[in-house]
């Protein structure tokens, strides 16, 4: 390493966020950048850890202290050519990963400062944009062979990049009118400008791949002029929330609110009745994942009165060490957003009784306090209740409680399901991990039964 002591001297500094006041008026991207000094002091604060857990921990095996320390020398190049050796879309982790390595990192273990690799990444990337170390490949050299990969989320687009760059003729089919999956319409502007995505995609089209797009998928058995299909759909369901009155208006599925502001960013349209708008009104999301605290930031750039966050589950520990996860495994500790910054009331250990209205319209929201108690049988705790029920008032709830795992009837021995599709809901960078898994499976498939 360049700089052997700098973990000793140097202080992990975060890029941190635009101020409050100036970003909930817009949906620009959140996140500050460091000038280019203070990135490389950064990124020297790799250590000859010996080893680094941070592979260990990346779904996608990123080297870390390799292109760190390219990074730290000045060499931008060598770092893009070590990041993007593992990594397709740096660009997108770069932005959303929640940053497995940092938790692992011996630093992290240390003194709670890890490496700021996910900043780091997407400095490298950005770097490699603008300086055009990033081209389109024309080495690539076609073998006869057609691959559909049916959805255009983070998982298909992987295996699509990399099959297409081992040769093959790519098709990917997407449902919606562009590519993108969760990515464009379930993650906000504020954290994913689409600008990132399209400039990805023109590259991917530029180097060969076919996209078509409002193509909904129903039966393989379509495909049948490819060799191989990948399918990476994603999981399209999300768990509802069956409680008396979730027929009133008002009561939405957080990517009904999500993909809609984003379609209307994009330029889309929607009368006065499609609308679903927090203008004015007090908002409720249940449901306190990613999902939940994208609605809040959302929410607030509409212009919403209050927002609540509730979760049915019980508050996570606070502070950076989980003792159920000791490093270098993931802590489940209490998480606050940039969204959560921004405004907002979080409640833990409530359950959703009814949804309350008038003249069909949502005023309401009835809930009930409630504890976790050993199930003297093992397995799931048992829920029982605490307090008296009491009314949140809300014209707006947003269901975020997660997606269901779609189930898949038995396929040809030429398909394949990657990501979401196949291991239920997930991280962004484990889709991208699946999906360039099944790229490697398709190949050794096809060499194997097409010699």
């Amino acid at each position: 390493m360049g700089n052997p002591k700098a973990f000793l001297e140097i202080h992990r500094q975060e890029a941190g966020y635009r101020p409050i006041q100036d970003r909930i008026h817009d949906f620009s991207e959140v996140e500050q950048t460091l000038n280019t000094r203070e990135r490389k002091l950064q990124a020297s604060r790799c250590m000859d850890c010996g080893v680094p857990f941070c592979h260990w921990a990346c779904p996608l095996g990123n080297k870390a202290p390799e292109w760190n320390d390219a990074l730290y020398k000045g060499d931008w190049e060598l770092a893009y050519r070590l990041l993007s050796s593992t990594n397709p879309f740096p660009e997108f982790t770069g932005r959303i990963c929640p940053a497995l390595c940092e938790k692992a990192c011996v630093l992290n273990r240390f003194n709670h400062e890890p490496t700021t690799n996910r900043e780091d990444e997407a400095a490298i990337i950005e770097a490699a944009f603008r300086e055009g170390y990033i081209q389109p490949r024309t080495d690539i050299v076609r073998n006869g062979k057609k691959v559909a990969v049916i959805g255009a989320g983070p998982a298909g687009l992987a295996a699509a990049n990399d099959l297409n760059h081992m040769g093959y003729s790519v098709t990917v089919f997407e449902k919606n009118e562009a590519a993108g999956g969760l990515l464009r319409y379930g993650i906000p502007n504020f954290k994913l400008n689409k600008a990132i995505i399209d400039r990805r995609l023109r590259l991917m089209e530029a180097e060969g791949i076919e996209f078509k797009y409002n193509s909904e998928f129903s039966d393989y058995s379509e495909y049948s002029d490819y060799d191989a299909i990948v399918i990476a759909t994603g999981t399209p369901t999300a768990r509802d929330l069956k409680a008396p009155g979730r027929e009133l208006k008002g009561v939405h599925f957080a990517l009904e609110l999500l993909s809609q502001q984003n379609r209307i960013l994009a330029g889309m349209e929607f009368s006065k009745d499609e609308r679903i708008t927090a203008k004015g009104k007090d908002v409720l999301v249940i449901g306190g994942g990613d999902t939940g605290s994208d609605c809040i930031g959302t929410a607030h750039r509409q212009g919403c009165k209050s927002v609540t966050q509730i979760e049915i589950m019980p508050k996570p520990v606070e502070g950076p060490e989980d003792p159920q996860n000791p490093w270098p495994e993931w802590p489940r500790t209490l998480k606050t957003t940039s969204s959560h910054e921004e405004g907002c009331t979080r409640r833990w250990n409530i359950n959703t009784l009814e949804f309350l209205g008038e003249n069909g319209k949502l005023t309401g929201v009835r809930v009930q306090e409630i504890d976790w108690k050993p199930n003297p049988e093992g397995g799931r705790p048992i829920m029982v209740e605490k307090g008296q029920p009491e009314i949140i008032k809300a014209e707006l709830v947003l269901l975020a409680m997660g997606f269901l795992k779609p189930e898949h009837p038995q396929y040809a021995e030429n398909v394949f399901v990657c990501g979401d599709a196949a291991n239920g809901a997930s991280l962004v960078v484990r889709a991208m991990a699946s999906g360039r898994q099944t790229a490697q499976k398709v190949d050794a498939y096809l060499h194997t039964n097409f010699r």
